[in-house]
């Protein structure tokens, strides 16, 4: 087990790497079908290995936030992993493959969605769970039961999300962990402005022909003109909603964005730099796209994938945690790259020197 575990981790740090079995077997001694075979039905524990990192994963989040008081935030999205749609002749097409809808492209999307979810704090960011939706139970649910088993935090904490998440289910579940909810919201979320039932995006209009209510508020360089809400809406029985326009697009529907915070004590101010510190999970989803083959890998049962989304997790945290201090992942990622290849060229090296003749080096070192 560990030698192949230790044969794909090191097929991840080398260049032209696309998640392939052919990527895995270059850099082991087994052919690219004992590979698969450990990925689709080896008899070891992933589960092992899933609980192990998630315990290390809160370890390190909570200690830093006991250490400086800083919150936890529990940031959850989903993304896509592309695939291309087989033929209906395909005797073996990739398992629990769907179209789903791509809020990135704008249309349908086959491939696996994945939701993730990532403990922070402090600027230390970590993978925590990496879970595949296959229709057999809701992305609502599957947030609410990774809820269920996080313990409850050493200081106030947040659960960061977009509009997708922002359920009763999920906040109430967070609230009994811990966990303040700070999220996007759709703007035709019904509001209760004086007892009277109105779209979120009819209040911001209402409101915007007038200025009246709205502040000029600048998060991360950029200012935004800010109309706070406090009350119940469907479903919630008080928060903070805000509703925010660029300052340069004051009153354009388009441009209307509106996020909550069930911490009805945070200021505008907070509330907004809190849900900029959930930016982390796209740039993750980024990262595994282009360096983790997260578009690319080329892995058929359901029980693979998800073994490799869990290796990619594990990659993840071996490049923030295991190159010296906490670093980010891109950071380490190129430290483990660049020491792959010093490893690569000084075998190289001794090759040569061994050599008795230019030939018999190439064909050692092909």
């Amino acid at each position: 087990m560990i030698n192949h575990l230790i044969s794909i981790l090191i097929s991840i740090f080398i260049s032209g790497y696309h998640g392939k079995t052919t990527d895995f077997a270059k850099n082991s001694s087994c052919h690219r079908t004992t590979i698969a075979h450990f990925l689709n039905s080896g008899k070891w524990d992933d589960s092992l290995l899933s609980d192990t990192l998630k315990r290390s994963v809160i370890e390190i989040i909570y200690s830093e936030a006991a250490r400086t008081g800083k919150p936890v935030f529990c940031i959850v999205d989903d993304t896509i992993a592309s695939k291309t749609k087989p033929s209906s002749q395909a005797l073996y097409p990739i398992e629990d493959a769907y179209f789903h809808q791509s809020h990135l492209k704008g249309k349908q999307d086959y491939g696996h969605q994945a939701v993730a979810v990532m403990l922070s704090c402090n600027g230390i960011v970590l993978n925590y769970a990496f879970v595949m939706y296959n229709k057999s139970i809701s992305k609502i649910d599957i947030v609410q039961n990774i809820a269920k088993e996080l313990p409850v935090p050493p200081v106030m904490s947040y659960f960061l999300c977009d509009c997708w998440y922002v359920s009763e289910k999920i906040i109430n579940t967070f609230v009994q962990k811990g966990f303040h909810t700070i999220g996007a919201l759709k703007t035709n979320r019904l509001l209760y402005p004086s007892g009277m039932k109105k779209k979120l995006s009819e209040l911001a209009a209402e409101r915007s022909t007038t200025h009246k209510g709205f502040d000029l508020v600048t998060v991360k360089k950029r200012n935004y003109y800010v109309y706070r809400y406090e009350g119940n809406l469907s479903g919630i029985e008080n928060a903070v909603v805000l509703l925010s326009y660029p300052e340069k697009a004051f009153g354009n529907p388009k441009a209307l964005r509106a996020f909550i915070s069930t911490n009805v004590s945070l200021s505008t101010q907070e509330i907004l730099s809190c849900y900029v510190c959930r930016w982390p999970i796209e740039i993750f989803f980024r990262q595994c796209k282009n360096h983790l083959a997260l578009d690319t890998y080329q892995i058929r049962s359901s029980k693979g994938i998800q073994r490799y989304w869990l290796l990619m997790s594990l990659t993840h945290y071996i490049c923030v945690t295991g190159t010296g201090g906490y670093r980010s992942f891109q950071d380490g990622y190129h430290r483990i790259c660049s020491a792959v290849h010093q490893e690569k060229y000084q075998y190289l090296f001794l090759c040569a020197k061994a050599s008795d003749d230019f030939e018999a080096f190439m064909k050692l070192a092909g």
